[in-house]
């Protein structure tokens, strides 16, 4: 066995023990709503961290102090990246996944603060022009939610799109992030896009058994929740729009763009970590247990609602 599968069976096998353990003490008709519930904290675990950390120190920070929040933001989203890996709560393809978001996340930050999009008015020493390091990992928080959802909840994508046509549809989503400053704004393009591209596809997740979503609602209803996050931190004042003060909630159209940058995420992921694409067929329903390829010999997990011991 390699170090990266004893890390991935380490962490899988940690989620199965809180499973079996949350599992033998809920109430049998609320035990998948439950697990959902626990499931979803589980995999937003880095993001959620964050996001108290941004509350906290916003609370208590003085002017006077030695170490600037933002400052205090970074290298508290690096302690947390490292004890995650320490302590295997996360696999090495997550933390890629978190890397790569960090990148193309500072990338957009420093064109959207140039462009006045949007600003961070606290000083800080770790930066870049005007951008705080601290924030390429509120884009990676995402990263890792997806990643980690993809592993804990078992998810199965069917039928998936021709991955070239993912790629194509995530690039130019992102190229317009920058290219509607100079150019026209072409986002109703390419939400009819998104519709086109992966209206068919259904997202396949497991509590004790399998349910499924259409993945457009299921990318709806996650940009919708990132946009209440997004209302959080901006009522902190760690990060304000243009023309916006603390006490003013983001204009609603911003879950548009939540919308279409989980599509990129989405891909990013793919790219990452392919494996939450390979060609596995979708379960029944109600199967407790998920279908094995037919060309791959993997030991049987055992049915938990964290996910299996295998990757």
């Amino acid at each position: 066995m390699t170090a990266p599968d004893l890390r991935v069976n380490t962490t899988r096998s940690l989620e199965r023990r809180l499973g079996d353990w949350a599992r033998a003490r809920l109430p049998g008709p609320l035990v998948d709503l439950a697990m959902f519930t626990l499931k979803m904290g589980w995999a937003a675990l880095f993001g959620g961290l964050l996001l108290i950390a941004i509350l906290v120190s916003k609370s208590i920070w003085q002017p006077g102090w030695p170490v600037e929040r933002y400052d205090a933001l970074f290298l508290f989203a690096i302690s947390v990246q490292a004890l995650f890996l320490i302590f295997r709560l996360e696999s090495w393809a997550e933390a890629r996944v978190i890397l790569l978001f960090h990148l193309t996340g500072t990338a957009m930050e420093l064109f959207k603060t140039w462009a006045g999009s949007w600003s961070y008015p606290e000083a800080a020493l770790f930066r870049i022009e005007g951008v705080p390091l601290f924030s390429g990992f509120m884009y990676a928080s995402v990263g890792s939610f997806m990643a980690r959802a993809m592993r804990i909840f078992d998810m199965r994508f069917r039928p998936y799109p021709p991955f070239w046509l993912t790629v194509g549809l995530a690039v130019a989503i992102y190229v317009n992030f920058f290219a509607h400053h100079f150019l026209p704004d072409i986002r109703w393009l390419l939400f009819a896009a998104t519709i086109a591209i992966y209206g068919r596809t259904w997202v396949w997740f497991r509590l004790t058994s399998y349910y499924r979503m259409p993945l457009v609602l299921a990318a709806g209803l996650s940009s919708l929740f990132l946009w209440i996050a997004e209302n959080i931190g901006t009522r902190s004042g760690t990060w304000l729009y243009a023309g916006q003060h603390e006490a003013q909630m983001v204009s609603f159209a911003k879950m548009g763009s939540w919308y279409l940058l989980l599509y990129v995420s989405f891909v990013t992921v793919t790219l990452a970590a392919p494996a939450v694409i390979n060609d596995r067929a979708a379960p029944s329903p109600r199967s407790p247990q998920p279908p094995e390829p037919a060309d791959q010999a993997r030991p049987k997990p055992r049915n938990s609602p964290f996910g299996s011991s295998t990757d």
